[in-house]
């Protein structure tokens, strides 16, 4: 996606993904980090990220997905009782049922040489609990977002949880997504023996960044079955073999082997 300022405006892309992805045989639809609303003008956002309780779009997409019969994850920015925000991400099931979800852990807080400088925790609150939802057509997924990825402990305990697929939704920048999206991500599917659904927001966006793109799958061996390109939003399809994750851990049995190492 190429989300923008408008949550409406990003609702009607994600509605009309989920009928695209469930006419195309999919069982689930993954979308990008912040896919309902991308505004690093925090003062103009602020009126539109909402309580959970009291947004209007928890309900209409999990209509979305009922509708589609088809899983969602989305993911959006959330207003805590605190007053902070937390960059979460909502997982809809055909069922209709609330949203599970999880907010990321891990903030962005960086000054890049280009000038481009981020302070996710000046706003955002970081989350503090690792999740796993069961029985989704990728069987067992766990939930990390975008720079969560570069902290290896978080996967390990995926990892130690047997989660068959792990969803890193993404708004990557240009400069680190060239140096390190491919590598990072191939990394994780390795050392946790499982599949990696990432994707990712891409192109020049209403608040002025600009989005690496490249959705990837990759499989249990750190083979990249899916890339997107880095160009234009599209719908993707993968099949997902999650025969492939006994398979691979047979062969690389790293999550049976490993030992805690002392500090």
């Amino acid at each position: 996606m190429t989300s923008g300022i408008d949550p409406e405006v990003n609702f009607t892309v994600l509605k009309q993904a989920a009928a695209d992805a469930a006419q195309g045989g999919a069982e689930m639809l993954f979308t990008p980090e912040m896919a309902l609303l991308l505004d690093r003008n925090r003062e103009r956002a602020a009126p539109r990220i909402l309580p959970q309780s009291s947004s209007p779009f928890p309900a209409r997409l999990a209509q979305t997905a009922r509708a589609n019969q088809i899983w969602m994850t989305v993911g959006v920015p959330v207003q805590l009782e605190s007053g902070r925000y937390a960059n979460r991400q909502w997982v809809f099931a055909p069922s209709g049922q609330d949203p599970a979800h999880y907010d990321k852990i891990h903030m962005f807080d960086v000054e890049l040489s280009t000038g481009e400088a981020w302070r996710e925790s000046s706003a955002y609150e970081p989350g503090r609990e690792v999740v796993t939802i069961e029985d989704t057509p990728v069987g067992r997924l766990g939930l990390t977002t975008c720079y969560d990825m570069r902290f290896p402990a978080l996967y390990e305990a995926l990892g130690k949880r047997k989660c068959d697929a792990i969803a890193i939704p993404a708004a990557f920048t240009v400069p680190t997504g060239k140096a390190h999206w491919h590598v990072l991500l191939r990394a994780r599917a390795i050392e946790a023996s499982a599949f990696v659904i990432a994707a990712a927001q891409v192109g020049k966006h209403e608040d002025g960044r600009e989005t690496y793109g490249h959705s990837l799958v990759v499989d249990p061996w750190g083979e990249v079955l899916l890339d997107m390109g880095g160009e234009d939003p599209a719908l993707g399809f993968c099949d997902i073999d999650l025969n492939r994750i006994a398979e691979v851990r047979s062969q690389v049995p790293s999550l049976a082997n490993k030992r805690d190492i002392p500090n």
